[in-house]
Protein backbone atom coordinates (compact mmCIF):
# COMPACT_ATOMS: atom_id res chain seq x y z
CA UNK A 1 0.00 0.00 0.00
CA UNK A 2 1.37 3.37 -0.89
CA UNK A 3 2.83 5.58 2.09
CA UNK A 4 2.50 9.39 2.04
CA UNK A 5 4.05 11.65 0.05
CA UNK A 6 7.27 11.55 -0.19
CA UNK A 7 8.53 15.54 1.20
CA UNK A 8 8.45 17.84 -1.87
CA UNK A 9 11.39 19.75 -2.04
CA UNK A 10 10.70 22.55 -4.76
CA UNK A 11 8.26 24.34 -6.46
CA UNK A 12 7.83 25.86 -9.53
CA UNK A 13 5.48 27.64 -12.09
CA UNK A 14 3.29 24.97 -14.51
CA UNK A 15 -0.17 25.50 -16.22
CA UNK A 16 -0.67 28.67 -14.52
CA UNK A 17 0.25 27.74 -11.04
CA UNK A 18 2.34 26.48 -8.71
CA UNK A 19 3.46 23.18 -9.18
CA UNK A 20 4.96 21.14 -6.65
CA UNK A 21 7.98 17.85 -6.97
CA UNK A 22 11.28 16.17 -5.67
CA UNK A 23 14.37 16.76 -6.91
CA UNK A 24 17.23 14.73 -6.69
CA UNK A 25 21.06 16.19 -7.47
CA UNK A 26 23.51 13.35 -8.28
CA UNK A 27 27.04 13.25 -6.62
CA UNK A 28 28.70 15.52 -9.36
CA UNK A 29 26.38 18.18 -8.81
CA UNK A 30 25.37 18.46 -12.36
CA UNK A 31 24.51 15.95 -14.79
CA UNK A 32 21.78 15.40 -17.63
CA UNK A 33 17.92 16.10 -16.90
CA UNK A 34 15.28 12.82 -15.94
CA UNK A 35 11.58 13.56 -15.74
CA UNK A 36 10.35 10.69 -13.54
CA UNK A 37 6.44 10.63 -13.70
CA UNK A 38 4.40 8.85 -10.85
CA UNK A 39 1.91 5.92 -11.16
CA UNK A 40 -1.74 6.61 -10.26
CA UNK A 41 -1.15 6.23 -6.79
CA UNK A 42 0.44 9.70 -7.03
CA UNK A 43 4.16 11.42 -5.58
CA UNK A 44 4.95 8.48 -3.08
CA UNK A 45 8.14 7.42 -1.77
CA UNK A 46 8.80 4.75 -4.32
CA UNK A 47 8.77 7.35 -7.10
CA UNK A 48 11.17 9.42 -4.87
CA UNK A 49 13.16 6.80 -4.49
CA UNK A 50 13.43 6.44 -7.86
CA UNK A 51 14.44 9.51 -8.49
CA UNK A 52 17.15 9.30 -6.13
CA UNK A 53 18.57 5.93 -7.67
CA UNK A 54 18.87 8.56 -10.51
CA UNK A 55 20.49 10.88 -8.87
CA UNK A 56 22.64 8.11 -7.86
CA UNK A 57 23.56 6.96 -11.34
CA UNK A 58 24.44 10.68 -12.48
CA UNK A 59 21.05 12.21 -13.44
CA UNK A 60 19.03 15.72 -12.19
CA UNK A 61 16.27 14.22 -11.69
CA UNK A 62 12.99 15.63 -11.02
CA UNK A 63 9.08 13.61 -10.22
CA UNK A 64 6.41 16.62 -10.19
CA UNK A 65 3.15 15.78 -8.60
CA UNK A 66 1.00 15.45 -10.94
CA UNK A 67 -1.66 15.74 -8.15
CA UNK A 68 -0.94 18.80 -6.40
CA UNK A 69 -0.28 17.14 -2.91
CA UNK A 70 -2.47 14.49 -2.82
CA UNK A 71 -1.69 10.54 -2.60
CA UNK A 72 -4.52 7.68 -2.85
CA UNK A 73 -4.41 5.24 0.14
CA UNK A 74 -6.42 2.48 -1.86
CA UNK A 75 -7.56 1.58 -5.90
CA UNK A 76 -10.54 3.19 -6.01
CA UNK A 77 -8.93 6.76 -4.44
CA UNK A 78 -5.92 6.25 -7.42
CA UNK A 79 -8.53 5.48 -9.93
CA UNK A 80 -10.23 8.39 -9.10
CA UNK A 81 -7.71 10.87 -8.83
CA UNK A 82 -6.28 9.69 -12.10
CA UNK A 83 -9.72 10.06 -13.61
CA UNK A 84 -10.17 13.71 -12.99
CA UNK A 85 -6.85 14.35 -14.20
CA UNK A 86 -7.43 15.01 -17.97
CA UNK A 87 -4.46 14.21 -20.24
CA UNK A 88 -3.94 17.59 -21.60
CA UNK A 89 -4.01 19.07 -18.34
CA UNK A 90 -1.35 16.48 -17.35
CA UNK A 91 1.09 17.05 -20.65
CA UNK A 92 0.74 20.94 -19.57
CA UNK A 93 2.02 20.91 -15.80
CA UNK A 94 4.89 17.90 -17.04
CA UNK A 95 5.67 20.92 -19.93
CA UNK A 96 6.20 22.88 -16.82
CA UNK A 97 8.16 20.63 -15.20
CA UNK A 98 10.63 20.01 -18.35
CA UNK A 99 10.89 23.81 -18.50
CA UNK A 100 11.88 23.75 -14.78
CA UNK A 101 14.17 21.18 -15.45
CA UNK A 102 16.31 22.78 -18.18
CA UNK A 103 16.51 26.10 -16.73
CA UNK A 104 18.53 24.78 -13.46
CA UNK A 105 21.79 25.50 -13.36
CA UNK A 106 22.55 21.68 -12.35
CA UNK A 107 21.10 20.66 -15.53
CA UNK A 108 23.14 19.78 -18.43
CA UNK A 109 21.77 19.67 -21.85
CA UNK A 110 18.84 21.14 -23.85
CA UNK A 111 17.00 18.10 -23.71
CA UNK A 112 15.88 15.47 -20.92
CA UNK A 113 15.01 12.20 -20.70
CA UNK A 114 11.68 11.20 -19.15
CA UNK A 115 10.89 7.92 -17.40
CA UNK A 116 7.51 6.79 -16.29
CA UNK A 117 5.03 3.92 -14.78
CA UNK A 118 1.91 2.37 -15.20
CA UNK A 119 -0.53 6.10 -15.57
CA UNK A 120 2.73 7.91 -15.64
CA UNK A 121 4.37 5.87 -18.85
CA UNK A 122 1.39 6.68 -20.63
CA UNK A 123 2.21 10.04 -20.09
CA UNK A 124 5.84 9.63 -20.84
CA UNK A 125 4.32 8.78 -24.91
CA UNK A 126 2.07 11.83 -24.15
CA UNK A 127 4.85 14.29 -23.24
CA UNK A 128 7.13 12.83 -25.70
CA UNK A 129 4.41 13.01 -28.15
CA UNK A 130 4.02 17.05 -27.76
CA UNK A 131 7.16 18.08 -26.28
CA UNK A 132 10.59 18.31 -28.26
CA UNK A 133 12.65 19.12 -25.73
CA UNK A 134 12.33 15.29 -24.69
CA UNK A 135 15.05 12.90 -26.26
CA UNK A 136 14.67 10.11 -24.80
CA UNK A 137 11.47 8.06 -23.42
CA UNK A 138 10.65 5.15 -20.87
CA UNK A 139 7.57 4.03 -20.67
CA UNK A 140 7.00 0.84 -18.21
CA UNK A 141 3.47 -0.78 -18.68
CA UNK A 142 2.51 2.63 -20.11
CA UNK A 143 -1.28 2.95 -19.85
CA UNK A 144 -2.50 5.69 -22.62
CA UNK A 145 -6.03 6.35 -21.57
CA UNK A 146 -7.10 8.69 -24.42
CA UNK A 147 -6.34 6.74 -26.93
CA UNK A 148 -2.42 6.02 -29.16
CA UNK A 149 -1.18 9.89 -29.05
CA UNK A 150 -0.44 11.72 -32.42
CA UNK A 151 3.54 11.22 -32.94
CA UNK A 152 3.85 13.81 -35.79
CA UNK A 153 5.88 15.73 -33.70
CA UNK A 154 8.00 13.00 -31.89
CA UNK A 155 12.09 13.64 -31.43
CA UNK A 156 12.84 11.08 -28.46
CA UNK A 157 14.09 7.70 -29.20
CA UNK A 158 11.66 4.76 -26.91
CA UNK A 159 12.27 2.15 -24.60
CA UNK A 160 9.47 0.54 -23.06
CA UNK A 161 8.98 -2.28 -20.43
CA UNK A 162 6.00 -4.38 -20.30
CA UNK A 163 5.10 -7.23 -18.85
CA UNK A 164 3.88 -10.63 -20.19
CA UNK A 165 1.31 -11.09 -17.79
CA UNK A 166 0.36 -7.46 -17.83
CA UNK A 167 -3.87 -7.88 -18.12
CA UNK A 168 -3.68 -3.76 -18.09
CA UNK A 169 -1.40 -3.32 -20.67
CA UNK A 170 -0.89 -6.76 -22.84
CA UNK A 171 1.83 -7.14 -24.89
CA UNK A 172 -0.71 -7.73 -27.65
CA UNK A 173 -1.45 -3.54 -27.99
CA UNK A 174 2.26 -2.88 -28.41
CA UNK A 175 1.37 -3.50 -32.02
CA UNK A 176 -1.04 -0.38 -32.64
CA UNK A 177 1.14 1.72 -30.65
CA UNK A 178 4.09 0.69 -32.70
CA UNK A 179 2.32 1.62 -36.05
CA UNK A 180 1.35 4.86 -34.49
CA UNK A 181 4.87 5.77 -33.19
CA UNK A 182 6.88 4.65 -36.73
CA UNK A 183 3.63 6.00 -39.43
CA UNK A 184 3.73 9.09 -37.00
CA UNK A 185 7.42 9.71 -36.98
CA UNK A 186 9.53 7.75 -38.25
CA UNK A 187 11.00 6.42 -35.25
CA UNK A 188 11.41 3.06 -34.00
CA UNK A 189 10.77 2.23 -30.92
CA UNK A 190 12.63 -0.57 -28.81
CA UNK A 191 9.53 -2.70 -26.50
CA UNK A 192 10.88 -5.23 -24.48
CA UNK A 193 8.39 -7.62 -22.61
CA UNK A 194 9.21 -9.71 -19.35
CA UNK A 195 8.52 -13.33 -18.94
CA UNK A 196 6.59 -14.06 -16.30
CA UNK A 197 5.99 -10.27 -15.00
CA UNK A 198 2.28 -8.35 -14.71
CA UNK A 199 1.78 -5.40 -14.67
CA UNK A 200 3.53 -2.71 -12.02
CA UNK A 201 6.80 -5.23 -11.93
CA UNK A 202 9.07 -3.00 -11.02
CA UNK A 203 7.30 -1.70 -7.93
CA UNK A 204 9.62 -3.09 -5.24
CA UNK A 205 6.71 -1.17 -2.79
CA UNK A 206 4.58 -4.04 -3.56
CA UNK A 207 5.91 -7.49 -2.98
CA UNK A 208 2.62 -9.21 -4.79
CA UNK A 209 3.42 -7.92 -8.10
CA UNK A 210 6.61 -7.29 -8.24
CA UNK A 211 9.20 -9.38 -10.30
CA UNK A 212 13.15 -8.50 -9.00
CA UNK A 213 14.58 -10.15 -12.44
CA UNK A 214 12.39 -8.48 -14.76
CA UNK A 215 12.94 -5.04 -12.55
CA UNK A 216 16.82 -5.45 -12.46
CA UNK A 217 16.98 -6.29 -16.01
CA UNK A 218 14.52 -3.30 -17.01
CA UNK A 219 16.83 -0.97 -14.69
CA UNK A 220 20.19 -1.88 -16.46
CA UNK A 221 18.40 -1.40 -19.84
CA UNK A 222 16.93 2.09 -18.81
CA UNK A 223 20.43 3.48 -17.90
CA UNK A 224 22.08 2.41 -20.78
CA UNK A 225 19.59 4.01 -22.74
CA UNK A 226 19.39 6.92 -20.87
CA UNK A 227 23.55 7.46 -21.20
CA UNK A 228 23.78 6.72 -24.55
CA UNK A 229 20.76 9.10 -25.35
CA UNK A 230 21.98 11.82 -22.80
CA UNK A 231 25.81 11.51 -22.76
CA UNK A 232 26.50 14.08 -25.11
CA UNK A 233 24.95 16.47 -21.86
CA UNK A 234 27.34 15.09 -19.27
Amino acid sequence: MPTDPAPHNVEFPSAGGTAYGYLALPPAGHGPGVIVIQEWWGLTDHIKDIADRLAREGFVALAPDLYGRTVAHDSAEALRLMNELPTAKGVELLEGAVGHLLSLEETRGDTVGSVGFCMGGGFVLSLAAADQRVSAAVPFYGLNRDGVPDFSHLRAEILGHYGELDESVPPSSLAEVEAAIVEGSGIVPTFHVYAGAGHAFFNDGRPGVYHAEAAELAWTRTLDFLRDRLAPAV
